[in-house]
């Protein structure tokens, strides 16, 4: 989950997160995004970071993500609470683990894309942790303490900074610091101690590479930084390369692919709606979601490999025999792949594998078939499953 840059007006001023200084030290490109003054790359440029990130381990600043508590009297009211905003099933999330679902409106699209966490501890039973996209947090939020019961309370965390390492060298690096990070498995979290600092570890993330999302509070995450940049295997990485990673990886970017007009469904997502939940019904556009589910979606969302080296982009549209049939809803360049890449919706028909399509570019017609996503192999530290 990532969020589109465009919800910035011009008259507000830029945000910076508690990292501000240190991208530009590092010689950062800083350019405005989601509201916040954030780093597009560094120096050695973002195709450099990519395959960095897919050989070693990057370092990625998130604290612009908007971070909030949500506290009820037990874990069921505030699962239920959540619930009756989003599809997935928290109810039944066990403690310690971490589920990715959407925030849906009432026609079955989707406000923003959010995860939520049980945290272990015993004694913060009825707490969930949300980090919800940084350019929707404060709809975000606005939308979902509306709609609490008065029995749960939404607490935002501003005071709190968010940083990502990603890679296969990621739990080498994070033993260092913080032995028990390696223990955990995908969509896991714990409470733990880098270098005796208090953070919030889960193992998770959005390039489709092992790695850690960590939460510290802001006064904290400087240190927390630039220890992560001493190690040998980890380097600074801004936006340009975390948006060709997560395409590569098949994942959806708010805004873009994602967005109002989107059904989770539509989205492929089905797989973050849980069975109790798709028969229940009970979340916003719940209808339309079911019968998606049972009738099949008009259209869906697919990958595509262009022939050539010319990207598509944002906006193009797609077409079969002559008819346009849909329009690329993310593109680019993939580095791993070493050949353009896109996803799009066209209606279920033309979905299948190895399908021919066409995407119009500049008035030309480029060959492209419809892929499995993800393109690249995601590697993601899983373990056998506990439940939850």
């Amino acid at each position: 989950m990532a969020s589109s840059p465009d919800s910035h007006s011009e008259s507000e001023p830029l945000l910076e997160t508690p990292l501000a200084a240190a991208h530009v030290a590092l010689g950062a490109r800083m350019v405005p995004f989601a509201g916040y003054l954030m780093p597009v790359q560094y120096p050695e440029g973002i195709l450099a970071e990519h395959n960095w990130t897919r050989t070693n381990a990057g370092l990625f600043d998130v604290s612009h993500m908007g971070q909030a508590l949500l506290v009820g009297p037990d874990h069921e009211t505030t699962a239920r609470a959540l619930e009756a905003l989003a599809p997935a099933d928290f109810v039944n999330l066990a403690p310690g683990r971490q589920r990715y679902s959407q925030l849906t409106a009432d026609d079955g699209g989707i406000r923003d894309d959010f995860m939520a966490t049980r945290p272990a501890d015993p004694s913060a039973d009825g707490t969930l942790i949300l980090v919800v996209n940084a350019a929707c947090k404060g709809a975000d939020f606005a939308h979902i303490e509306a709609n609490l019961p008065a029995t749960v309370k939404l607490v935002q965390r501003p005071e709190r900074a968010l940083l990502a390492l990603q890679g296969p060298e990621a739990a080498a690096v994070m033993a260092r610091h913080c032995p028990e990070a390696a223990d955990l498995d995908f969509m896991t979290a714990l409470p733990l101690a880098f270098d005796g600092v208090p953070v919030e570890v889960s193992r998770s993330g959005y390039t489709g590479e092992d790695g850690y999302e960590i939460s510290v509070a802001a006064e904290d995450a400087p240190a927390l930084w630039a220890a992560l940049l001493a190690e040998p295997e980890v380097k600074a990485i801004g936006l340009g390369a975390r948006d060709s990673l997560r395409l590569e990886a098949g994942l959806c970017l708010y805004g873009h692919d994602i967005d109002l007009s989107t059904s989770p469904i539509e989205a492929a997502l089905n797989w973050s709606i849980q069975k109790r939940r798709r028969v229940e019904g009970g979340f916003p556009g719940a209808a339309r979601v079911q019968h998606e589910l049972a009738e099949g979606p008009a259209r869906v969302r697919v990958g595509l490999k262009l022939e050539g080296r010319a990207p598509a982009r944002e906006g193009a549209e797609i077409a079969s025999g002559g008819e346009i049939v849909g329009r690329v809803t993310s593109g680019g360049f993939a580095p791993t792949l070493q050949t353009p890449i896109a996803m799009g919706y066209v209606p279920p028909a033309l979905a299948a594998p190895g399908t021919s399509l066409d995407i119009l570019v500049r008035g030309k017609a480029l060959p492209a078939v419809v892929t499995t996503l993800p393109f690249v192999p995601t590697r993601y530290a899983r373990k056998q499953k506990t439940g939850g």
